[in-house]
């Protein structure tokens, strides 16, 4: 007796039409569709900077600084990337890069130079994303409240840290990174920081099973269980990850600032947030790109570097950011309507 094979099934089950394209396809298409979008969007705002303040934007110190600003809340857009697809959120990032950049540049660690400022704050970044992670994997805490709290506990341990006063850096190898006379080609040593995170979080989201872990937990945490998946253990690599991205963002904003202050990373989270939306990011998780949220950063960084050449108010600023923001979700709520 002769056995047929039988024909192949989409993901609810059903047999799709002879001639239909894969689903992934089409995944693929609406994905290339949202980056032309946003590159389209940077593309823009390049030209409304280029015609409003040609001889100020275009400048090449202006551009190093547009990317050298990006960098910060870039590297720590990764990291809320990778947490949002999950299906879970980190209010504590802004607050956790202030408290590592605070610890990173007291007057006790800054006795062990370079190395000494870089490893405190990436200590005390991983650390707060432990903290986050064990509330929230294995204390079964909502992600809001548990990274809320975080928020408030580490602004307050930096202002004690401080006692509300700048802390100045003088270790020459860590100023040294700010000057230009460090640039390679032309490219800021933070820019560099930030391309390489980008990239590492870009093959560890697409090309690895721990990426695939994540959107499945994002997508369905009870059948990622059902299929071997320990969600709990992936919930705390991701808030570690976070916290890692935030320990790195502190450093980056030491070398930028040459600073320490307990008013570092003031909105961070809203700034990253809004970043990963824009780029494609689903809140409710199951879907993300690094690449949308890298665009989304650079084109909110865009925003306000025309809107500080122009001497235009910061209230019109976070206006225009806040249609930007309503309109990428709408576009998302069209996008998941008609798949």
């Amino acid at each position: 007796m002769t056995q047929h094979a039988s024909p192949p099934r989409d993901s609810t089950g059903k047999v799709p039409p002879a001639g239909a394209a894969p689903a992934w396809r089409g995944l693929m298409a609406r994905a290339d569709v949202r980056t032309l979008s946003l590159l389209g969007v940077l593309a823009a705002l390049i030209v409304i900077g280029g015609i409003t303040k040609p001889d100020q934007f275009l400048d090449t110190r202006n551009l190093q600084l547009v990317l050298t600003q990006a960098s910060v809340i870039g590297v720590v857009t990764v990291g809320m990337t990778f947490v949002i697809v999950s299906g879970g959120i980190d209010l504590s990032v802004g607050a956790i890069v202030a408290l590592a950049s605070v610890w990173a540049t007291t007057v006790a660690t800054q006795e062990y130079g370079f190395g000494g400022i870089l490893f405190t704050a990436v200590i005390v970044g991983v650390g707060c994303g432990l903290v986050n992670g064990v509330l929230i994997a294995y204390g079964a805490m909502v992600p809001f409240i548990a990274t809320l709290a975080m928020l408030a506990s580490a602004r307050g341990l930096a202002l004690q840290i401080t006692d509300g006063k700048t802390q100045i850096v003088t270790v020459p190898s860590v100023l040294d990174l700010g000057e230009r006379d460090a640039y390679v080609l032309g490219i800021p040593p933070l820019v560099m920081v930030f391309a390489v995170v980008t990239i590492i979080g870009w093959l560890i989201l697409n090309r690895t099973t721990f990426g695939r872990r994540t959107v499945a937990v994002g997508g369905n945490a009870e059948a990622a269980r059902l299929a071997g998946i320990d969600v709990r253990r992936q919930r705390l690599y991701l808030y570690l990850l976070s916290g890692l991205c935030c320990g790195i963002a502190a450093f980056l904003l030491i070398v930028l600032s040459g600073s320490g202050q307990n008013t570092n990373g003031n909105l961070y989270e809203l700034d990253a947030i809004a970043a990963a939306i824009i780029g494609g990011t689903l809140l409710s998780g199951g879907r993300g790109t690094i690449v949308g949220s890298v665009l989304g950063v650079l084109i909110f960084t865009t925003i306000t570097n025309i809107f500080a050449l122009n001497n235009l108010q910061s209230d019109v600023q976070q206006i225009a950011k806040g249609a930007i923001i309503v309109a990428a979700v709408l576009v998302q709520r069209r996008t998941a309507s008609t798949t």
